[in-house]
């Protein structure tokens, strides 16, 4: 059985394919269903503005659905300004929220604002919640050392509000710690001893508050607890043995230089005696030449030469028996 479409079955078919390939067309590139869904949420919003979405390469959803949200709370906001935002890199969801936080909470926040500090880098929402719910940043032990060389190591709880005003080029948490570790050094520094800290714990915080340390932070110091005092080592006394070990160091390395001047003042001494004694040994090298020019010049005669010759060899006698002497007393001594 063969079926036979005429031309005019044909073209009704080609026109309904082209209709649901256009409705196809249109229910993707154009939301209609969000449209309604705005207008029936109270927002007043053209086709052709979501149509421009789409050409601008906005996705509709990321600004309509906050739109929907902000209206339904109260807030006065418009698809421009969403949309700026959207396209700055801006989280325009994460903005609509912390401005219905913010308007629940009866905190002063602009959209213009809140969108700077988004862009920023800053969880506005987090700050909104913080300025509402305070919170406490614990910082590491802090080591301090008092007056008497006493270490003492405490352990900080700063409790702190978001300060709104400053969030933008506002300093972090990094800073307040490094802020509160100074002050708390200080202080403990300026006690006479470790017994004043741990005495009045509560003396630090209130000297660290009076400092004003949140000052160019984005954040509001409401306190600072101390939560743990510990004793630490005794440093002073560790410096003054450090001190002592240097010095006699130093001691020890003058005594070594003066030991070895010493030693070299010797070496030159023994030079100088050899040196003596060479010129010792040639004054006498000299003198029998003296003598025979003297005898035969006839002013030394014979007897006169004789004479000299025993008085020498008496007093090589008398040195040999005072050096026999010498070693006999050596040798008694050693025997008893």
């Amino acid at each position: 059985m063969r079926f036979v479409l005429d031309a005019s079955t044909v073209g009704v078919l080609i026109i309904a394919a082209l209709l649901i390939i256009a409705i196809v067309v249109l229910f993707t590139f154009v939301p209609v269903m969000l449209w309604i869904s705005a207008l029936s949420s109270g927002v007043r919003i053209s086709i052709f503005t979501l149509i421009g979405m789409r050409l601008r390469r906005v996705i509709p959803r990321r600004v309509i659905d906050p739109l929907i949200k902000a209206t339904k709370a109260g807030l006065d906001l418009h698809t421009n300004q969403l949309e700026s935002h959207y396209l700055a890199g801006g989280n325009v969801d994460r903005v609509v929220n912390a401005l219905i936080a913010a308007h629940r909470a009866n905190i002063d926040l602009t959209f213009a604002r809140a969108a700077a500090i988004d862009l920023a880098g800053r969880d506005v929402l987090e700050a909104v919640q913080m300025s509402v719910n305070p919170k406490v940043i614990e910082t590491p032990y802090i080591a301090g050392v008092a007056i008497n060389g006493i270490e003492v190591k405490v352990k900080a709880r700063i409790t702190v509000r978001a300060n709104i005003d400053r969030l933008v080029g506002g300093a972090g948490e990094e800073t307040v710690i490094a802020r509160v570790g100074e002050g708390v050094v200080s202080t403990i520094g300026a006690s006479q001893t470790h017994k004043d800290v741990l005495k009045n714990p509560d003396t630090i915080s209130k000297t660290v508050l009076e400092k004003g340390l949140d000052a160019g932070t984005a954040f509001e110091i409401l306190s600072i607890d101390i939560a743990d005092v510990d004793v630490g080592k005794n440093i002073g006394a560790f410096l003054q043995t450090e001190q002592a070990e240097a010095d006699k160091n130093i001691a020890q390395a003058k005594a070594e230089e003066r030991r070895a001047m010493a030693v070299a003042n010797e070496q030159e001494m023994r030079a100088r005696v050899e040196e003596m004694r060479a010129k010792v040994v040639e004054a006498e090298s000299e003198v029998p030449l003296a003598m025979a020019a003297a005898l035969k010049s006839g002013k030394l005669g014979v007897m006169d030469y004789m004479n000299y010759n025993n008085i020498k060899a008496d007093t090589e006698m008398r040195h040999s028996f005072g050096k026999q002497e010498n070693s006999d007393n050596t040798s008694g001594d050693e025997y008893k």
